[in-house]
């Protein structure tokens, strides 16, 4: 058995939910905050046997895209004004990041 930690968009969770509904994974959802943006993710905790790993990966990958996003950078506070960009920058944005863990045992009660 496996446990899927996806990391994904908050615009592509509720499509990427919808999908693996329809392959009948079971799903939990987490809201989430990334690091670099500061901005909304949600995190999908999936569990499934082994066989299907590659099936949820491939659902992963189908709906959650990569898009390019106008970011403004925020100020540094107290930090150094040399590596500050006063303009707003193209980051890519988007994607899953993906990590399969191994579960020992699983419980429901």
């Amino acid at each position: 058995m496996k446990l899927i930690l996806a990391v994904v968009q908050d615009k592509d969770s509720n499509r990427l939910v919808d999908a693996l509904g329809d392959y009948e994974f079971k799903i939990t959802k987490l809201s989430t905050t990334g690091g670099f943006l500061k901005e909304g993710n949600t995190t999908l905790m999936i569990g499934c046997n082994d066989d299907y790993v590659d099936d949820a990966l491939k659902v992963i990958q189908d709906n959650c895209s990569q898009r390019e996003q106008m970011v403004a950078p925020i100020s540094p506070m107290g930090g150094n004004a040399d590596s500050y960009i006063p303009r707003p920058i193209n980051v890519e944005v988007g994607g899953a990041t993906v990590f399969v863990l191994p579960v020992d045992s699983f419980f429901q009660f």
